[in-house]
């Protein structure tokens, strides 16, 4: 069976809410496994075996978190290794421009490096989920609908 893993950092909560909520979407489509790790938890060898990567973060000064950019860097050491895989990001931010896109964007250009699929969304948050503060009614759905759409991709390829 496919598996995706979903390694995030929280410092208040809010991103860890939003981690829980896109692995519901997940379960609630089915056909996969799925392992929820905190980054702090997480080593570069935990992303070798899942089918499907998501990452979250909260937003500081724009990008990632250095918990996650440090498992971002660490992962040069598997460079190659993580090529095919399917790849998606979230964040959370205090503010509406507290640079949630462009912390999910620097997520994802690393995937890209590493040679993964990174699927877009056309009718929601185009890049991934992001939630101000806590996760509301819009960012929960946005979440539920990445965890489903990430498994659907994933049972295409590797199923």
């Amino acid at each position: 069976m496919a598996e995706i893993i979903i390694v995030y950092y929280s410092r208040t909560g809010n991103t860890e809410k939003m981690a829980n909520i896109i692995k519901d979407g997940i379960l609630s489509e089915g056909g996969v496994d799925v392992e929820l790790k905190k980054v702090e938890d997480t080593t570069v060898e935990d992303l070798l075996s899942p089918d499907g990567i998501i990452m979250g973060s909260p937003t500081y000064y724009g990008t990632m978190a250095a918990e996650l950019k440090k498992l971002i860097d660490d992962s040069v050491s598997q460079h190659g290794n993580l090529n095919g895989k399917v790849g998606a990001a979230f964040s959370s931010s205090a503010n509406v421009g507290g640079g949630n896109e462009t912390t999910i964007l620097d997520i994802l250009k690393a995937m890209l490096i590493h040679g993964m699929i990174i699927q877009g969304d056309p009718k929601g948050d185009h890049y991934g989920p992001v939630a101000i503060g806590a996760p509301d009614q819009r960012s929960t759905v946005q979440c539920t609908k990445l965890g489903k759409r990430t498994t659907e991709l994933v049972k295409k390829i590797f199923d």
